[in-house]
């Protein structure tokens, strides 16, 4: 067996989230020059790299299906942190923020991580194969939680704008969050078996290649993880002028810093993926890409939706035409994706051609 994911004591995802935490003490408050605002950013990535870095290895240590969840609730925990502060220290702008971010994180996954995971996994192993029915069971999760909660708003007559009244709001909410335990429930304790790694013969494959890590290193990666996502939360808020004015100066709409947050957080997420699926475990790949689409709708609602009570402006949900049509049309070829249970290259060019165009229209709407 070859060695699991460790956390040296001298490592950089060590050092990162301790620097991370370091700047943010330095930089809170304080007006900063385009230098330390560069600086800033670097510390940022790094910190949202060593959170997930982390948080393999306390996945690896627990093991599959519950590492992608644990990956995809660290993800969903650093996405959420940065929708907040940046809506507490918006504009106008900032009340259609949460609806930006979430389909951007829910276009990314289904079409960018998904897509990258299965051409890259094709281009290695020609035909590659997955479990049908948890990946399945995840895209309908993911098709009902965008559906309600942000295509809804855009045809209910309550309010005048693509808003939910406060009972609907409500409803939302706690409809995301009851479908969010229904599927980690029905991942993690009834049905574990349909999210297993599938080997090349078609039978799920419920061995770990690497030797988890030990206990307390495990424990020692779960405390990291904790640093380094209030550093990010934190410096996220520190670099939220630098982003809108990043943004504004390109030319860009303001809705792609939405964007430019589901990119950040996604990134490492996507990388996990990617790795995964040159290991020839696209289920894992998927767990991640879906788990992190369930994630960020049913734990990101619920929470902006508690967060109205203080947050000033409306809260603007619902999608607009254009991005309707690219949502039914990616959850259209998401199924057709995953119902045979195994894919070829031609299904990750789909999705990754869909990436293409939801990107291209978030610059030129």
């Amino acid at each position: 067996m070859r060695p699991g994911p460790q956390t040296p004591s001298l490592s950089w995802s060590v050092v990162v989230p301790l620097v991370a935490i370091g700047a943010l003490a330095l930089s809170w408050g304080r007006e900063l020059s385009p230098l330390l605002v560069g600086l800033d950013a670097i510390v940022l990535a790094g910190a949202v790299l060593a959170a997930v870095q982390h948080a393999e290895v306390v996945a690896h240590r627990v093991g599959e299906p519950f590492g992608s969840l644990v990956l995809a609730v660290a993800v969903t925990v650093i996405e959420v942190g940065l929708i907040v502060t940046l809506m507490v220290s918006g504009g106008p702008e900032s009340t259609s923020l949460a609806r930006d971010t979430v389909f951007a994180a829910a276009m990314i996954t289904m079409n960018g991580i998904v897509g990258l995971s299965l051409f890259l996994g094709a281009v290695r192993y020609k035909l590659i194969l997955f479990n049908a029915e948890g990946s399945g069971a995840a895209m309908a999760t993911v098709a009902t939680l965008a559906t309600l909660s942000l295509v809804l708003p855009t045809f209910t007559t309550s309010r005048p704008g693509p808003e939910f009244s406060p009972a609907q709001l409500a409803f939302a909410a706690i409809a995301s969050l009851a479908l969010y335990v229904a599927f980690v429930l029905t991942q993690t304790v009834r049905h574990r078996d349909f999210f297993l790694p599938v080997c090349p013969d078609g039978s799920p494959d419920d061995v770990e290649h690497a030797d988890p890590p030990s206990t307390p290193a495990a424990m020692t990666s779960l405390g990291l993880l904790v640093v380094a996502l209030v550093a990010v939360v934190g410096l996220a808020k520190v670099e939220s002028p630098a982003i809108e004015a990043g943004v504004a100066a390109v030319g860009f709409p303001p809705s792609f810093v939405g964007v430019v947050i589901a990119l950040l957080v996604l990134l490492p997420e996507t990388l996990a993926a990617v790795r995964a699926a040159l290991r020839q475990r696209i289920q894992v790949s998927l767990n991640l890409a879906y788990g992190s689409a369930i994630a960020s709708i049913g734990l990101t609602i619920p929470t902006i939706a508690l967060a109205t009570v203080w947050l000033p402006g409306p809260l603007i949900l619902g999608l607009g035409p254009t991005q309707m049509v690219l949502l039914a049309l990616s959850v259209a070829v998401s199924i057709l994706t995953v119902v045979p249970g195994r894919a070829t290259r031609l299904q990750g060019s789909l999705h990754l051609v869909l990436l293409a165009a939801f990107l291209f229209l978030a610059v030129k709407p």
